[in-house]
């Protein structure tokens, strides 16, 4: 966290350089927190295991940082070694919103950080439906997402509250992005690929009337549609910095009044009602992603903790998650069978002592899709929670096993 005002800056999340690929941060509330908290997402870039290698099962992870409490806690995880883990992470005061997956399928997918133990949700997922880029958020409460088509490079909002898209009310090319909306929804900074970021206003409101309205797998008629938000004040659109190349990401101060970008590396700190030109300040190094919060009057800097960071828990479940011996030979590990359940340990559940999954066990608590992955075992779903209870067949009778990863802070 860096504090604007003085240049200071504390360590939140450490870890180790060079194991993971994060993506982030970003500023959203969290249930139960009167104040913002941070988001990122890892994904672990070790060794992959093989048949004959030991190593990792490349896992994609949500994590939420709390900086005044000096805690970190996972949100959700997903088995991937497709891809390199999410991209575009936005977030408001609603929604964590990314792409996920691989190529050219990559969905839309979205976390409601107003409900405890929300699920993450594919607001598209291809080929059905058209692989989305998330670039940005509307401020506020909003559930509309700048997406921009991979294939097209179209740019829609992603209305994650009904599921459709709508027109998109300014015009960034197909090679622009990602963008920054002011907390007031009527200023937009979009990263141009070369010659910095352009400003120009954006009505951010939400479209409540369609004379066509489309689904999310279908591209969008165009529309007439009323907003909810006062119109963007008329301002000329101008370059931040057309002597710069690409900024890896902005985001406007609480007053709107500057603007923030990770630009070479390092913050730069722009007057939004500056003439095209060089920063009005600077700082630090190796910085590829920020998020500026909103106002927090109750916190100040000096409350800002260090949380554990993320690889105690990622390693956790690795542990949790590895086969037994028994299962873990060539000959076995084909004919191992993984059941998976999952359940709130903050009440008692009778999953939580299944030890054999017999036919009836099976009939009465259907289980979750999980196969084995070489040496450690995983769900097959995307995005699942990553605490659950499993057994394991395919041993030696009697070698069944029951386990759990570490519990969450609230008993989920």
């Amino acid at each position: 966290m860096l504090d604007p005002s003085t240049g200071k800056f504390k360590l939140v999340a450490p870890f180790t350089r060079g194991l993971f690929r994060v993506l982030g941060p970003v500023w959203g509330p969290a249930p139960g927190v009167d104040h913002p908290v941070i988001y990122f997402t890892l994904h672990d870039d070790r060794t992959p295991e093989r048949r004959n290698i030991a190593g990792v099962v490349p896992w994609d992870w949500i994590f939420r940082v709390d900086p005044f409490a000096g805690t970190i806690e996972p949100v959700a995880a997903s088995q991937d070694s497709q891809s390199e883990g999410p991209i575009g992470l936005v977030a408001n005061s609603h929604y964590l919103a990314m792409s996920y997956g691989c190529c050219t399928s990559y969905e839309a997918d979205a976390l409601d950080l107003t409900k405890a133990g929300a699920p993450v949700k594919a607001l598209t997922r291809p080929p059905a439906e058209p692989a989305l880029f998330t670039e940005g958020i509307a401020p506020g409460d909003s559930g509309l997402i700048a997406v921009r088509g991979a294939g097209t490079g179209a740019w829609y909002w992603l209305n994650a509250d009904a599921g459709v898209l709508n027109p998109f009310p300014i015009k960034p090319g197909p090679d622009d992005g990602p963008i920054a909306i002011s907390p007031d929804g009527t200023m937009a900074a979009v990263a141009l690929p070369s010659q910095g970021a352009l400003l120009e206003p954006i009505n951010s409101g939400l479209p409540i009337a369609s004379s066509t309205p489309s689904g999310a797998g279908r591209t969008p008629s165009p529309v007439t549609s009323k907003s909810t938000s006062p119109k963007p004040t008329p301002i000329a659109p101008r370059h931040v910095n057309s002597r710069i190349l690409h900024p890896d990401a902005l985001s406007f101060s609480p007053d709107g009044s500057e603007l923030a970008m990770a630009v070479n590396l390092e913050i730069e700190l722009y007057k939004t009602a500056a003439a095209d030109g060089p920063p009005a300040k600077h700082y630090l190094a190796n910085i590829t992603g920020l998020s500026w919060s909103a106002a927090m009057p109750n916190e100040t800097f000096a409350d800002v903790k260090t949380s554990p960071g993320p690889q105690p828990t990622v390693d956790a479940l690795l542990a949790a998650t590895k086969l037994p011996a028994a299962a873990d030979t060539p000959a076995k590990r084909p004919i191992t069978q993984v059941y998976m359940w999952q359940f709130d340990s903050s009440k008692v559940s009778p999953i939580s002592s299944i030890t054999d999954p017999t036919q009836d066990v099976l009939s009465m608590y259907p289980p979750m899709a999980a196969g084995v992955v070489y040496h450690h075992w995983a769900p097959s779903d995307t995005w699942g929670a990553p605490w659950w209870v499993l057994s394991l067949s395919g041993c030696d009778r009697g070698q069944h096993r029951a386990g759990r990863g570490h519990d969450r802070p609230d008993g989920q």
